[in-house]
């Protein structure tokens, strides 16, 4: 299946009581993204494209909860981009057709679309194939996540159009400022309950 996201949904997210804890915690801004400051701290090359909107594709490597996902909200967020997902383990080459056909009518009004696979390691090499003509013709902006090594589980022609960026575990400090944070925002636990 596919998730799309329209216009300012990233920073104007209508959020229903039962939505996860973590999914409430979400980080909005890259101000209050929590680790990863070899790639997003101020002055870093990343974080510059990001901020100005500068759309490229990339490739998100790295372990489970270090915000790939975030990120991939973010770069469609500060470029104002349409901003659609499709997991690689529910999906397959109809999703993606449908995505790029979304993207092409989002480019008919004068819109960039960031296309974010997840578990790009999922798809086979067909499914990898039917990504190339949207990136090679810039329709979409693809923006992949992996936690598998992406010169083994990535097709080449997909490695080659895409920067490979390595985002890293967070440290014992980064994690227990994601807890306090979760405690004490209004987003979150609003200070209902506090560490012992």
């Amino acid at each position: 299946g596919t998730f799309c996201m329209t216009e300012g949904d990233l920073f104007e997210v209508v959020r229903p009581a039962h939505e996860p804890l973590a999914s409430r915690m979400r980080p909005q801004s890259l101000e209050q993204l929590v680790g990863q400051n070899h790639l997003l701290g101020p002055g870093k090359p990343l974080r510059h494209a990001i901020e100005s909107g500068k759309l490229h594709s990339f490739l998100l490597w790295g372990p489970p909860g270090v915000g790939k996902t975030t990120l991939a909200r973010m770069v469609a967020g500060y470029s104002d981009a349409l901003f659609i997902q499709v997991s690689a383990v529910f999906s397959g080459i109809k999703d993606i057709r449908d995505a790029v056909d979304q993207a092409r009518a989002a480019a008919a009004r004068q819109r960039a679309t960031v296309l974010f696979v997840d578990e790009i390691h999922r798809f086979n090499k067909a499914q990898q194939d039917a990504l190339l003509p949207g990136v090679e013709n810039r329709r979409v902006v693809l923006v992949a996540a992996t936690t598998e090594n992406p010169s083994f589980s990535v097709i080449a022609p997909l490695l080659s159009r895409a920067m490979l960026i390595t985002l890293t575990s967070l440290t014992d400090d980064e994690v227990a400022a994601v807890i306090v944070a979760a405690l004490d925002d209004e987003r979150g636990l609003a200070g209902a309950y506090a560490l012992a």
